[in-house]
């Protein structure tokens, strides 16, 4: 891997001028001056059964006749490891790349770092718009956008409605941590916990680990802007907190020994009622009304991810999305930009396969949306349609911060103190001052 590293660093050249464009409204209008055809070829992750691309491209295709988009699908899966490696592997070889889709920021802050994408500010410029206010995910790296996004998962809340009903709760419109605690531990019965948190294991699913700190507005991940540790910031302490008052003090949730030994599934603890309440991401919409895997036989709604206090704003959360990047070695960025803004606007209404991360989807649009991934599932009526649209409405993603490199390891190291205290082997203070120790020489030493 290591030689694909230095083989991909050697032949991707940095960022080159952008040529001029104009402006014709809230679209974009990026047609090229050359009246020939020109195909751009597009390297996505997603598969056709995920992301509908015959009827998307064609319909882009239809509006720009001049532009043609010759599709490379990276894995027919879906699988996003695969098709990251298969990407690499694309832009070593020197193959054709105009359009590129990264599936997560720590995949697209490191290829931005790599000179993989171009810059888009000039085209964003002369079109006359703010990304922040275009769209719910700001992409900005390092004071320059090199993506605009796609979809728009943000995490969020899915509880059992049969459960919530018998505790005699109310939906939560918008609640705290300790409310959801609460909320947590008074579902708590006989047979089933108030709910589960699908991580850390193996080191993955970390955010689990810095709950209470993505719900701010930046400075939200496990280092800081700087390349430090951050460890310290008073938010990971609570979620530690948090983490061990529910499963040792209210045991309202899965005990994380049981989550490694019987190598427990979120989808299975919801769907299967063994759990109320579960912190997830929503790509799981296309999912709520039951599946043949996961058949559903209660009523769902769906809550926003808590907040730390009362007084607020609220609705900063985790998100994942679809990063589309212009390829630095592009030679119609023109086209290739006219792809993307369209795609990442008018076009994920025509996809129709997820929430769109543009600002300017209306209320009607998003909800013909929601009707048609609900109406995929086997039991949509089950689902609380309005609080779903409620929660993606209000969502919001925090500032993107950089991975360091060798991100993994960081991982590894909060996994192990992170076990050690769950298991009883030390307390909150020794798990952050000896995380804190761990991460930031690792950091020192590879800076």
């Amino acid at each position: 891997m290591k030689n694909i590293w230095a083989l991909l660093i050697c032949t991707v050249i940095f960022p080159v001028l952008v040529t001029g464009c104009s402006e014709t409204g809230n679209k974009a209008s990026f047609e090229s001056k050359n009246k020939n055809k020109v195909t751009i070829k597009f390297h996505s992750h997603g598969n056709e059964k995920s992301y509908n691309w015959k009827n998307t491209i064609d319909a882009f295709e239809k509006e720009y006749p001049n532009i043609d988009v010759d599709l490379v699908i990276l894995s027919e899966k879906g699988d996003t490891q695969e098709a990251t490696k298969k990407l690499d592997l694309a832009a070593a070889s020197g193959e054709q790349m105009d359009v590129i889709m990264f599936s997560e920021a720590a995949s697209y802050s490191q290829r931005v770092s790599m000179g993989m994408a171009a810059p888009l500010d000039q085209f964003i410029k002369e079109e006359g718009y703010k990304v922040p206010e275009e769209y719910k995910v700001d992409t900005e790296i390092n004071g320059k956008y090199y993506a605009l996004p796609g979809k728009f998962n943000p995490w969020y809340v899915l509880i059992n409605k049969d459960h919530l009903d018998a505790a005699g709760l109310k939906v939560p419109k918008d609640w705290t941590w300790d409310e959801f605690m609460e909320y947590a531990k008074a579902m708590t019965r006989d047979g089933h916990y108030g709910t589960y948190f699908h991580g850390p294991q193996n080191g993955s699913w970390m955010e689990y680990l810095r709950l209470a700190l993505a719900s701010e507005a930046e400075n939200t991940e496990f280092t800081t802007d700087d390349g430090n540790s951050n460890l310290n910031h008073p938010l990971i302490k609570k979620t530690l907190e948090i983490r061990v008052k529910m499963e040792k003090a209210d045991q309202s949730a899965v005990p994380y020994a049981d989550i490694l030994t019987n190598k427990l599934h979120y989808r299975d603890q919801f769907f299967n009622q063994a759990a109320s309440s579960i912190i997830i991401g929503s790509w799981m919409n296309s999912e709520l009304g039951g599946t043949e895997i996961n058949p559903l036989n209660f009523n769902i709604t769906v809550a926003p991810f808590p907040k730390n206090d009362k007084a607020d704003q609220g609705g900063y959360t985790p998100v994942t999305t679809d990063y589309m990047a212009i390829a630095a070695k592009s030679e119609h960025k023109k086209e290739a930009y006219t792809f993307i803004r369209w795609y990442t606007t008018e076009g994920q209404i025509i996809q129709g396969k997820n929430v769109p991360s543009w600002n300017k989807v209306s209320d009607r649009e998003l909800t013909k949306i929601i009707d048609k991934i609900l109406g995929g599932t086997k039991n949509p009526e089950k689902i609380d349609e309005e609080s779903l649209i409620h929660v993606l409405t209000n969502s919001k993603s925090s500032k993107i911060i950089s991975p360091v490199p060798n991100q993994a390891e960081i991982y590894k190291v909060l996994n192990e103190e992170y076990e050690k205290l769950i298991f009883g082997e030390q307390n909150i203070d020794r798990t952050i001052e000896v995380s804190q120790e761990r991460v930031q020489e690792f950091l020192n030493n590879n800076k």
